[in-house]
Parts: C-alpha cells; structure tokens; sequence
C-alpha cells in the first residue's frame, strides 16, 4: 500500500506538470535588443534607451500634469493573440529616487479604462527590480440570474464584466497614476508568461446545474485529482498516508520543538523568546536552538457553510442523516446574504473526517496532524488553531486574546468593525478575562511560543482614530481624554481655535460637538492623539498579557495595514510585531516602525481554480503547480529578510466551496482539501523548504 501511495502521489505531480506544462513565453518587446524609441506613443511622457548599448533597455520619464503620463505601445500588425497564455509581464526596475507605480492596462478594442481591458500596478523602491504580471482574466462569475449567493466566489461562464479577450491583445498602456511628482522607471521586455488553466468549474459544463455539491462538500459537475469519490477512497487514503508519514517523519537536522538542532546553541530559558543573531532576527526555541516559525493557522477549525435556503444545492447531503447530526449548527453571519442572522449550517469538513477516521476521529486526528506538519515541514501551529490539538504539546503553537467585549469608539470605523476604545475600562478588563482563560493552559507551556492580540484591526492613517474619537458623543472616554490633551497643550480654547479655525464657545461646547476640523491644520494635534491611542493599546495588552503569561513573546496584533504611527507604537511594546501579508513576495518588505525589531507573518496565501473551487483567495495563482511555486518563493523571501522570524500559512483546510457562513469566503487555500485530500504540490514543496529552512536562513 505505501508503494502504491507513493506511486500515486508521483502520478498526481508528473501527470499535472505534464498537462500545466509552459509554452515558451511570448516576446512581445525586446527593449534590450535596439528599438526605435522615437515611434512610442507618449502622453506628459518621454521614452528612450536608458542607457548607450544593446542591452539598455526602455527608459520612460513621465511628468505630473497629466492624470496618467506614460505610453502606449501598439500591438505589431494590430493584435496579439495570447490565448495559451495567462499572464502579460513586464520586466521592471526603478532608477529613480523616488518610489513609483508603475500600472499597466491591457486592451481590447474599446477599452475605455473599465472595459475591455484589464489593469495591474507594481510597487517600486528606488533601486528595485521586480515583474509586473497582469493576468488575462477571461471568465466572470456566474450566479445563475440570482440563484447563487452567499459566497465571495461563483461557478464561471466565458466572458463578463472585468474580463478581457486574450486573443485579440490591441496594446499595451503603461503609465503612472495621479502624479505628484516626476518618476523613472525601466522595462526591460515585455512578455506573454504562464499557461492559462480553465477553471475546474464551468457552469457549461452541466446541463443540468442544480444539484451541484456533492456528499463530501465538493463541486459534482467535473473530476480532478485527488477527488474523493466514495467512502472506501477516504479510508484508503488513510491507510496510505499513515505508512507515508511514517517513511518520511521530518527534517533531519530538527530538534523536538522544530528548532535547528545541527546549528548553534544559545543559553536555554525553558520558553521562546526573540533575539538578533549575527544581523538577523531570530527565534530561540526552549532548548536554545535558533528557530524560524514555519507554520499554518486554522489547524482543525472546522468551518461551517448555511444550507438555509439552499435545499436543491446538494446532492445526498449527509445533513439529512442521523449520523452526521452533530455537524449541523446554527452560525453567525457578519457579511453578505446571511448577514446579522444565523442560519442551519453544516460542516462537511467535520463529516468527512467521521467517515475517514471513525466515530473516535476526535481522538485520532489530532495526532495525524502533528505527524502531518513535521513530515511537511512545518513546525508551528498558528493562530486560530484547535486548543486540544495544541495542548497535545507535540508542535510549537501560538495563542491568542482579544478586546472583543471593550466598548468601540463609536465615531471610528473599519472593514471587521469600529476600533476598541482603548482608555474605557472595559478595555482592559475585557483583556484581563480573556488572559484569565490562559492560566494553567497555555500560560508558561513552553511549547506556546506566545500570543497574538486582536486581528486585522482598523487602524486607519495616522489621524483616522483622532477623528473618529471627535466624531463620537460626549460620553466616550477617548474622546474626554482627547480634549484633556488638548486642554494640557493649549489651555485656552481660544488658543485651539486659533490653531484649528474652529469656533468652539467652551471645552464642553467642543466635547459635545461632532464637528470635524481641517485636517491640515489639526494635524500635529490628531496624530498626536493617534499616537497616545496606538500607544495605549499596545502597552494595555502587554500588561495584561505579561502579568499572566510572563515567559511568553507579545506577537502583536497582525496589522492587515498600518501607518508609521500604529508600526512604532507596536515597535515599542511588542515582542515580535506581526503583518498579514497577502502579497507575492516579502523579501523586500520595509518596516517603517522606525526601529530593528523583530517581525512575524501571520497570514499568507495563494490558491488556484484547477481542483473544484470557485475563488482563488486573496492572491490568485494559474494552478496548483504555480501555486506551491509561490508558496516556495514567499517562504524563501521571508529567510532571506533579516527581520523576519516566521511566516504562517493561512489556512490548514480549504474554506467550504459554498462560503463559510460567517463572511461568505470560500476560497482554495488549504494544505487539505474539504475532504481531507492533501494538496500533493503545496505539500512538497513544503516539505522541501522545511529541509532548506535553516541552511537557507
């Protein structure tokens, strides 16, 4: 059986390479090879070879009159056709001494800047290279005139709004985007890249659509590999893998807790902590051993999706019977077509699991999954993780507390919800009863590397909590601690008028006022209270945090986007401050905390469309084999930045393919799929940057 996993495993990998394999790419300009620059078309714009040679390339100089300078490079003989091919790509580099945007829009006949053409940016430092990819979406979500809802991603169908026709490519236009300055960039070529792979879920694929889930949660219309098909294929699978695991336990050069066993040793304090090494930031697990954190977040939650209303949406739904009673639920929904109500939900993910492990699956799973992370590499489990599993104490696993209870600042406002008023009292007592839950659990387990505060909150730019405490009423308390700072800076309210050309008759008139002052010239004032503000939230919750769990890290609060002011104030109090980071590539990331601190990741992804799914997640790959290509290049980028001490996959199983029931996600970004599948092209390349991890940092 373990030669016929391992045969089958390989099969899945050579037979997908070999059906995703890349044409070669397309040249579609050359600017290394001699161009005739005075033919480009140019708007507030000038173009020519950056520098005397062949391999120069283009060098565009754009001004800042126009709304968008830059050029237009017309396709030779009219059009291009790019059918066999996924993405345009554009070789770039900043010589400049400002920071650039580059976009590139490409066109159909009659783009307009919304239709017929697609459009992506790229971000550049003065000095960086990087590829510019605008991929060449040809397909629209499909809700069948309304019969689909409650999911952020929909079966598709050809064409739609913000698709294009990729075989009938007119030009390229490439440019800067509301200038306030002059800017430089370089492209070096220009080309067609990647294979476009259909997506696995064509509504023309089924004549008749309804019902379209299967009795494992997974699209029924078309088969892929590793789709589950009966119950005898999950327990063969089990079987499989168990001898697998076994032939393959881990990295060699690991000691128990993860940690570079074969590199150098450092006192031991029983707990991880974080410390510089050499100019690179680290952390040091129990034993002393340097360790980077390698891990995934959301290891066995089980999400739910609503069958509320949606009784023709699956096919010998396991709802209906007595046995998978325990996976029906009544869930939350925050967003979308469910929103503010709870609706019948359930699990197929948990369901599978019953059918795969038996009835004491429970039980046995979580010791398969902490086999699973060590053989792929892995050696933490991150946030949002089963408290059992972790408590099991064979893998490194972080915690979490959150504000959840505090009183929010009314007048504040954010895509998860208002911002905590952080001087209410309710602040820190909602924190002191979450940290209360910790003691004698994972509060001084030395396999908990430390906790993380809140998630993705709303942070703003560096005057959004200021207003927002002006805009709220007399009795919220950071809006009376704001005036008491005013009160301490200028005395007199006359004197604040003066500075902000207000009109306020008294300190209570201005209490009692939600009128928002010029922003320019309140400035100083409102991101000094942004300041106190970000200040206050951090120290709060590391007393908080400290007076119980003293021996763990504070991870921060996984900023989903922060200022300078929020990154300082981190800097100050965090152990280690955290980024969610949905990007490409995080070599080159910039703290602008202003300070040498360590940083960890707590979210990344990507997912592909190639295996029954109908939303990639945040950042889109052409397949699975891309897919784990950029999972590779993340986790190595992240080892190559000296700031940088973990990164966390987000997350362990994919997301239900009819939406989760809290926000309506259902995207393709697990290491397993809904039924327990393993994504054999994440997993090695997983396991081979587990091996690499240590020499490679």
């Amino acid at each position: 059986m373990e030669m016929r996993y391992s045969s089958v495993l390989a099969a899945l990998l050579i037979g997908f390479s070999a059906a995703t394999a890349s044409p070669a790419d397309q040249v579609l300009f050359d600017f290394t090879r001699g161009f005739d620059a005075s033919k480009i078309a140019a708007t507030d714009a000038k173009a020519a070879a950056s520098a005397p040679g062949a391999k120069a390339g283009l060098r565009v100089a754009t001004g800042h009159s126009a709304t968008w300078p830059g050029i237009t490079l017309s396709a030779p003989g009219g059009q291009w056709d790019l059918t066999a091919y996924s993405c345009v790509t554009l070789a770039l580099s900043n010589p400049g001494t400002n920071s650039v945007t580059v976009y590139c829009r490409v066109d159909n006949t009659g783009a307009d800047g919304t239709d017929h053409c697609l459009t992506h940016s790229m971000a550049l430092r003065p000095g960086q290279k990087g590829n510019l990819s605008v991929p060449l979406k040809r397909t629209g979500d499909d809700t069948l005139g309304g019969k689909l809802f409650g999911m952020r991603g929909y079966p598709v169908g050809s064409g739609g709004t913000g698709t294009i026709d990729p075989s009938r490519i007119t030009q390229l236009v490439i440019f800067v985007c509301e200038p306030r300055a002059d800017h430089l960039f370089d492209i070096r070529d220009i080309r067609a890249t990647g294979t476009y792979q259909p997506p696995t879920a064509w509504i023309k694929d089924a004549d008749q659509f309804f019902p379209f889930i299967d009795a494992f949660g997974q699209y029924r219309h078309k088969d892929w590999p590793g789709k589950v098909k009966s119950v005898a294929d999950l327990k063969a699978r089990r079987e499989a893998e168990a001898k697998e695991l076994t032939r393959r336990p881990g990295p060699k050069n690991w000691d128990k807790f993860g940690g570079w066993a074969a590199g150098p040793r450092l006192p031991a304090t029983g707990f991880f902590r974080a410390e510089k090494v050499k100019g690179k930031w680290w952390l040091v697990d129990p034993e002393g051993r340097l360790f980077f954190s390698h891990g995934i977040d959301c290891v066995r939650m089980l999400d739910t999706t609503p069958i509320e209303e949606r009784a023709s949406w699956f096919a010998d739904s396991p709802g209906e019977q007595p046995e998978f009673a325990t996976f029906r639920s009544h869930g939350y929904a925050l967003k979308g077509h469910y929103a503010g109500r709870s609706p019948e939900c359930f699990c197929f993910a948990g369901a599978n699991l019953s059918r795969k492990y038996g009835p004491d699956w429970g039980q046995a799973y979580p010791q398969v999954i902490h086999k699973r992370l060590r053989s792929w590499g892995l050696n933490t489990i991150a946030n949002w993780s089963d408290g059992a599993t972790c408590r099991l104490r064979l893998t490194p696993y972080t915690d979490t507390i959150g504000s959840g209870n505090a009183k929010q600042i009314e007048g504040s406002e954010g895509y998860w919800g208002k911002f905590p008023d952080v001087f209410d009292p309710s602040f820190a007592e909602g924190l002191r009863g979450s940290m209360a839950g910790k003691r004698n659990d994972s509060a001084g387990d030395p396999w908990c590397i430390g906790y993380f505060s809140d998630n993705e909150m709303s942070w703003g730019d560096d005057v959004s909590l200021a207003l927002g405490a002006l805009n709220s009423p007399a009795e919220q308390v950071a809006k009376q601690v704001f005036i008491a700072d005013l009160k301490a800076t200028y005395g007199d309210i006359e004197k604040l008028n003066q500075a902000w050309g207000t009109r306020h008759a008294t300190w209570e008139a201005l209490l009692q006022s939600r009128e928002m002052p010029d922003k320019s010239k309140a400035k100083q004032d409102l991101a000094a209270f942004y300041t106190h503000t970000a200040e206050q939230y951090f120290r709060t919750v590391r007393e908080v945090l400290k007076a119980v769990a003293p021996n763990q890290l504070y991870l921060g609060c996984r900023f989903a986007g922060a200022n300078a002011r929020a990154a300082a104030a981190a800097a100050k109090y965090c152990d280690v401050v955290s980024y969610n980071l949905y990007q490409r590539d995080v070599a080159d990331f910039q703290f602008d905390g202003g300070a040498d601190v360590p940083l960890i990741i707590g979210e990344f992804h990507f997912g592909a469309l190639d295996r029954g799914m109908f939303h990639t997640g945040l950042v889109p790959t052409a397949s699975q084999q891309a897919r784990a290509e950029a999972y590779q290049q993340y986790v190595l980028g992240a080892l190559h930045h000296p700031q940088f001490v973990g990164c966390h996959w987000f997350q362990y199983c994919d997301e239900p393919t009819t939406g989760r029931v809290y926000d309506e996600e259902n995207y393709q970004i697990g290491f397993v799929d809904i039924a327990d599948t393993p994504y054999a092209e994440t997993i090695a390349a997983s396991r081979e940057v587990g091996e690499r991890l240590y020499g490679k940092r």
